[in-house]
């Protein structure tokens, strides 16, 4: 496994983190299953995955990450999120103080820790300005019930704004070879700032993995339906094509798919982590080759079907 100083702050995380929305089940992933995510978790640790990314609108995933940390936490960095919660079948954006104050409480409890080395706005809250939120997190980062703030799922123009309000660590958003888009947006600012890059969403739901020969059946509520856009219509046929290379090039280096689609992340200048998901201990190890995956230029430029 290689580590990397998340920018400017005292963290070494794992290249490769594990990415744990699935772990929770739910009705985002169907089923949860504790015994396969508390081996999930350690077979990352086992494998020097220590950035280990939750949030409490992840169904029960904190819970699960807890127990299965419990004699192990030290060796975990814990990185966990506020702002979204549950309204009926809907999710809602909300930064109010007293929301933010009690997600992160109920996060210690079930993660069974006294911190959260990184918590992050998840998503911004339109109702809320940004400054505020972050005025509180500078709070509770005063009370030492978090290491370090970081943000999600935020434009180029919000990381600036909230530079200028307190210390941030790190942003969060979505990359993949699919979807690099958003992130390469925010790198320029990062690098001025100093800040750690965290890419999610590395498989988009699995679909680099290869897995899937053709479109799969999802229910509506599933997140592969409704939060990648890459299974359905025209975007599933071009994803296909990805994953197809992905998978040639991964059979000729002797790894897996989704430790190459993994490579292909950290090979990128800007990309601090590389979040991965997984919900079995097979997944946690396949995905933790990434890390010794080594791609040429010449091998970049076949995945990405540069012409």
């Amino acid at each position: 496994m290689q580590y990397r100083r998340l920018g400017r702050t005292d963290l070494q995380i794992s290249a490769v983190g594990l990415g744990g929305w699935a772990l929770g089940g739910g009705t985002d992933w169907g089923p949860a299953d504790e015994r396969a995510a508390q081996e999930t978790v350690a077979a990352a640790l086992d494998a020097g995955i220590t950035l280990i990314d939750t949030a409490p609108i992840y169904a029960r995933s904190e819970e699960f990450i807890g127990r299965a940390l419990k004699g192990r936490r030290s060796q975990a960095v814990l990185a966990s999120k506020c702002g979204l919660v549950k309204n009926g079948s809907w999710t809602d954006h909300d930064l109010h103080p007293q929301t933010i104050i009690r997600q992160l409480e109920q996060s210690l409890t079930l993660l069974q820790t006294d911190y959260v080395d990184l918590y992050q706005i998840h998503y911004p809250d339109p109702k809320i300005p940004l400054e505020a939120a972050l005025e509180t997190l500078a709070r509770l980062q005063e009370q030492g019930k978090i290491r370090y703030i970081g943000l999600c799922n935020v434009t180029e123009a919000e990381l600036r704004r909230a530079a200028a309000v307190c210390a941030i660590a790190s942003v969060q958003n979505e990359f993949s070879l699919l979807h690099p888009q958003k992130g390469r947006a925010v790198w320029p600012a990062c690098r001025e700032l100093g800040l750690g890059f965290i890419g999610y969403g590395t498989l988009c739901g699995g679909v680099l993995s290869g897995k899937y020969r053709q479109a799969p059946n999802l229910r509506r509520a599933d997140a592969r339906n409704y939060f990648y856009k890459c299974y359905r219509g025209e975007a599933f046929l071009e994803a296909s094509q990805t994953a197809v290379r992905v998978k040639e090039l991964a059979a000729r280096k002797q790894t897996s798919a989704a430790a190459l689609a993994g490579a292909w992340a950290l090979g990128q200048a800007g990309v601090t982590s590389a979040l991965m998901g997984a919900r079995t201990a097979q997944q946690v190890r396949q995905n933790a080759r990434a890390a010794q995956t080594e791609l040429n230029g010449n091998e970049i430029h076949f995945l990405e079907n540069t012409k």
